[in-house]
């Protein structure tokens, strides 16, 4: 958090910033499309692989410090 002039601001964590990561090491990794539908199928399947790993998303969540 921090304050300026009386106004309090707290930064909310980035949390699509872990899964982005993961994603651009794999199945983003390399990807030299054609077409921006390629880029949506890779994205796709990126998230349907990193939703479908609990620990993976767990350790997602924990590393913003958030709970839920």
């Amino acid at each position: 958090m921090c304050a300026t002039e009386g106004v309090v601001e707290q930064v909310v964590p980035r949390c699509f910033e872990q899964a982005w990561g993961n994603m651009k090491s794999t199945e983003l990794a390399n990807l030299c499309p054609d077409t921006l539908d390629e880029v949506r199928v890779a994205t796709e399947s990126g998230l349907t692989r990193i939703g479908s790993i609990y620990d993976l998303c767990h350790s997602f969540l924990n590393h913003t410090g958030l709970s839920l």
